[in-house]
């Protein structure tokens, strides 16, 4: 359906302009198809000009490449990975390729049915805390490869380096948008031999995403709009270069903090958000509880919150990461997460039922 819903004829360029596969949104990661092999570098996000990592991607059962480019040898598809995030579990899981998969770490927090059976029956391995993963069972489950999140001065990976496993870093939540973000998805199906899978995924989720943006330009209303909400003594709100404020930008809402620079979040006592956007028309909260939030128990955590402007028109709108598929979709489905912006901010456009959010009642 998303397919004949969203395709519009778009091709995203997945052949060699010479011998470099094209992007088109992402700029953090580079890949150089040769007749032997491909060779895969990811600039640092932190270091600009540095390169984070380079792979060399090699058929498995193929001859090495003679002299052998420099970089970290992955042998192509991944049969024995490990996986240390959901959202990258789940994107294996979209592209079909689950039995590349051999161990979890942070079991406790994938919610995907078929990681949560497969350790259960014992396909899968639980290999602890992603911070400090039992190394001994990801020798054992004989890994071809493990995929982690790096972060700028996390001081390295630990006893991970010291053994023979390709370590993947998936950096593409550094990518500056929201579509430059989701296309590492082809990247991904080049480890796990679903390239085509990815890059027709890839397609769809570029076409919808353009369409929804069409949408939201055609329509007059600009509402206002005040995101999440305070943690502790400090309310966290996206920068206006985050991939939330930027999905925010092409819902066409006005963002109090759209001008901002920063790519992360940025914190701010309740009183400053209040100031800023304290008469937004509409609140957009996330929030991970086992049980759906009520509005008494959002003023419980906070009595300020019944100054504010979308508490009392009633226009919050909630999101439960603990029991949607928020983490694990929206970074390589971000026109998913932009359909249900594009139905809150703007009412009056035909939308499917929202997937993610819920309206708060009085």
């Amino acid at each position: 359906m998303l397919l004949v819903a969203c395709g519009n004829g778009r091709q995203t360029a997945s052949t060699a302009a010479g011998d470099t596969v094209v992007f088109r949104y992402a700029r953090l990661i580079h890949v150089e198809q040769r007749p032997d092999c491909r060779v895969v570098s990811i600039d640092n996000p932190w270091k600009p000009g540095k390169t984070l990592h380079r792979y060399v991607l090699v058929a498995a059962g193929d001859a090495l490449p003679e002299p052998l480019p420099e970089g970290t040898l992955v042998r192509t598809p991944l049969s024995r990975s490990i996986i240390f995030t959901s959202v990258h579990a789940a994107l294996v899981g979209e592209l079909q390729a689950t039995e590349g998969i051999a161990g979890v770490a942070d079991l406790k927090y994938m919610k995907l049915p078929f990681v949560q059976q497969g350790v259960s029956e014992g396909r899968l391995v639980d290999c602890g805390d992603g911070m400090s993963p039992v190394v001994e069972k990801i020798i054992d489950a004989e890994a071809d490869a493990i995929l982690l999140s790096p972060f700028e001065n996390s001081g390295g990976y630990g006893r991970l380096e010291e053994v023979d496993i390709p370590l993947i870093e998936c950096a593409e939540y550094m990518e500056a948008s929201p579509l430059a973000r989701a296309e590492w998805m082809r990247f991904y199906g080049m480890l796990y031999g679903r390239e085509q899978q990815a890059d027709s995924l890839f397609n769809v989720v570029d076409s919808c995403y353009h369409a929804l943006c069409e949408q939201a330009k055609a329509t007059s209303e600009r509402l206002s709009v005040l995101v999440d909400k305070q943690t502790g003594s400090v309310w966290y709100v996206p920068g206006g270069r985050s991939t939330i404020g930027c999905m925010l930008q092409d819902a066409c809402c006005r963002y109090p903090w759209a001008d901002d620079n920063h790519s992360g979040s940025l914190s701010m006592p309740f009183e400053t958000v209040f100031e800023q956007a304290g008469e937004a028309d509409v609140w957009l909260l996330r929030y991970d509880a086992p049980q759906p939030l009520t509005l008494a128990q959002l003023l419980a955590e906070q009595p300020g919150y019944k100054e504010l402007r979308p508490v009392r028109d009633g226009n919050v709108y909630a999101c439960n990461v603990a029991t949607s598929m928020f983490y694990e979709e929206t970074p390589f489905r971000p026109d998913l997460l932009l359909r249900d912006f594009i139905a809150i901010l703007h009412p009056g456009t035909p939308m499917q039922a929202l997937r993610y959010y819920h309206k708060i009642s009085k």
